[in-house]
C-alpha cells in the first residue's frame, strides 16, 4: 500500500493525439507489472500547480495499439495501484447527430456497448461481481468540466449517449444508421469500454472527453482526411486547454457521485 505521500489522485488516459506529458512538469517514470500484462506504455508522474497526476497514453506514444488491443485491465490495475481516484479521458469520436458537430467536446453521461472480444471486468471467479452501471460516468467529474468548458466558451454538449464498437475498422452505412436512428446514440467511438467499467469497479471516478472529428457514415456530407486531421488538431488544443482547467478544479472530495462505494453491494 503507497503513503499518501506516494499517491497520485489524478489520471490522464490520453486518447488519439494526446501521446506526451507536456500537460505538467514530470518527476518520474514507471514501469508497473500488473497480474494482466504490460500497460499500454510506462506511466509519467508528475505535478500541474498543487497537483499531483500520472499520465498513460491509451494506445501508447506514437498510436501503437489499436482499440481491441489495447490491455484496458492492466492500465486501470496499476493506476489503482498508484492510488488514482480520478481518471480524466480524452478520446476522438465520430458524431450521430447534426447537433453534434466536428470540432464538439462531449460529457457522455450513457455508453451503449457493441464491443465483443474484450475483457470487462477484474473479478472471473471465484468472487463475483455484479457492478452497477446505471450511470456509468462520474456526474462529479461531469459538472467540474461543464463549468470549466463555460469559462472556456468553448462548444459543448454536457450529456450524450457514446456507442462503443470493437475496431478497428469504421462501421458500414447500415450499422451507422442502426445506431443513429434506433438506437439514438449522439457519438461513435472505440475506447469508452471496458475502461470506465474497470474505473468503476475500482471505485475511482471516471470522466469521458470525447471530442468530435467528423459525422460518421450514417451522413451524406462527404469528409475529406485532410478535413478530419485539421479538426483533430483542433481538438487536441482545446482537449489540452481543457484538461489544465479541470485538473486545478478537481477536489479531492467526491461531491455528487457514488463512485467510491461502488463495490459496497457489488461483490457476491
Amino acid at each position: 500500500m503507497l503513503s499518501q505521500d506516494d499517491s497520485v489522485p489524478i489520471a490522464v488516459i490520453g486518447g488519439t493525439g494526446i501521446y506526451d506529458t507536456n500537460l505538467f512538469k514530470e518527476e518520474k517514470t514507471l514501469q508497473p507489472q500488473t497480474p494482466y500484462g504490460e500497460t499500454s506504455d510506462v506511466i509519467s508522474v508528475g505535478r500541474y500547480g498543487d497537483k499531483k497526476v500520472a499520465f498513460l497514453p491509451r494506445h501508447g506514444k506514437g498510436h501503437k495499439i489499436p482499440p481491441h488491443r489495447i490491455n484496458y485491465r492492466a492500465n486501470i490495475w496499476a493506476l489503482r495501484e498508484l492510488g488514482v481516484k480520478r481518471i480524466i479521458a480524452p478520446s476522438a469520436v465520430g458524431s450521430l447527430d447534426y447537433r453534434f458537430k466536428p470540432g464538439d467536446i462531449v460529457l457522455p453521461d450513457q455508453y451503449i456497448d457493441f464491443t465483443k472480444r474484450r475483457e470487462y471486468t477484474f473479478y472471473d471467479g471465484p468472487q463475483v461481481c455484479h457492478i452497477s452501471m446505471a450511470d456509468p460516468l462520474c456526474s462529479d467529474l461531469r459538472s467540474t468540466a461543464k463549468k470549466c468548458l463555460i469559462n472556456l466558451n468553448m462548444n459543448y454538449h454536457d450529456k450524450g449517449t457514446y456507442v462503443c464498437i470493437e475496431g478497428p475498422r469504421f462501421s458500414t452505412r447500415a450499422e451507422s444508421k442502426v445506431f443513429r436512428e434506433v438506437l439514438h446514440a449522439d457519438v461513435i467511438g472505440m475506447t469508452l469500454v471496458p475502461e470506465c467499467i474497470l474505473a468503476r469497479e475500482s471505485e475511482i471516478c471516471y470522466l469521458s472527453i470525447a471530442t468530435i472529428t467528423d459525422y460518421d457514415v450514417w451522413a451524406d456530407t462527404p469528409v475529406s482526411t485532410k478535413e478530419i486531421i485539421e479538426t483533430l488538431h483542433k481538438n487536441v488544443e482545446n482537449t489540452r486547454n481543457l484538461l489544465l482547467n479541470i485538473i486545478p478544479s478537481v477536489t479531492e472530495a467526491r461531491l455528487d457521485c457514488i463512485c467510491g462505494t461502488a463495490l459496497k453491494d457489488a461483490l457476491l
